[in-house]
C-alpha cells in the first residue's frame, strides 16, 4: 500500500528516540481526502492514541500507523527523506489523495467547486481570503460569497471580473454569468479598505 523506503524509516527512528517515549509511533493521516484542499498529516501516536482502525506497517525498531478512514486515498503512496546540507527533506507522494479532476462529464456545481478550491481560493488565501459557492441557476449564472480578507474589501470588484470571472469561465465555458452575493457593508477584515483606498494589513 505505502512505500517507506529504508532512509525514511531511519530519519523516523531518529525522531522517534529523541522522544524518549516507550511504543511510540507515527500515524499518517489525510486531511480533506478527495479534494484539491487534501494533504498529508503525520504525527506521533503512542499505542493508547489508536483508535483500532489504523492500519499497522511494522517498520525496523517502530510501527508506522495509517489512519484507517485515510487507507484508500493512500494506495500507491511512498515516503522518502532526502538528506541534505541543512538536514534533509521528507517527501510523501500521494498521487490518489486529491482524487480526480471532474470531467466534462460531472456537473456543472461539481466543477465550478473543483475550480474554486484548486486554483481561486489558494490565491485568495494569500489575502486571507475565500469565495464559496451559493448557487448555479437554471440560466448558468453562479452566485458566489466571499469571506475572509475579500468581504468587504475595496477591490472586490475587480478580483471577481479579473480573477474569479475569468478563471471559472475559462475552466467551465457553460458559465453564462458569476454574481457577488456578499453583503461588503459588513465585512470587518477587508484586505483594502474602501473608505481608506489602501490595505487593511500593516
Amino acid at each position: 500500500m505505502i512505500d517507506i523506503s529504508e532512509r525514511a524509516q531511519q530519519h523516523f527512528l531518529r525522531l522517534l528516540s529523541q522522544q524518549g517515549i516507550d511504543g511510540l509511533g507515527i500515524r499518517l493521516r489525510v486531511t480533506s481526502p478527495g479534494t484539491p484542499a487534501a494533504n498529508c498529516e503525520l504525527e506521533f501516536c503512542e499505542p493508547a492514541d489508536l483508535a483500532g482502525g489504523e492500519w499497522t506497517i511494522e517498520c525496523a525498531g517502530f510501527d508506522f500507523h495509517v489512519d484507517g478512514a485515510s487507507a484508500p486515498w493512500l494506495d500507491h503512496a511512498s515516503i522518502d527523506f532526502e538528506p541534505n546540507a541543512t538536514g534533509g527533506q521528507l517527501n510523501i507522494r500521494a498521487p490518489k489523495i486529491k482524487g480526480d479532476v471532474p470531467g466534462v462529464e460531472a456537473g456543472l456545481i461539481e466543477r465550478v467547486r473543483y475550480v474554486l478550491e484548486a486554483e481561486i481560493n489558494p490565491k485568495l488565501a494569500s489575502h486571507g481570503g475565500r469565495v464559496s459557492l451559493l448557487e448555479i441557476d437554471a440560466d448558468g449564472a453562479v452566485l458566489l460569497q466571499f469571506g475572509g480578507g475579500c468581504h468587504g474589501c475595496g477591490m472586490v470588484d475587480v478580483t471577481l471580473k479579473q480573477g474569479v470571472e475569468k478563471t471559472l469561465r475559462e475552466r467551465v465555458p457553460e458559465i453564462t454569468a458569476v454574481r457577488d452575493a456578499t453583503n461588503h457593508a459588513v465585512g470587518e477584515k477587508p484586505y483594502y479598505s474602501k473608505a481608506e483606498g489602501k490595505s487593511a494589513i500593516a
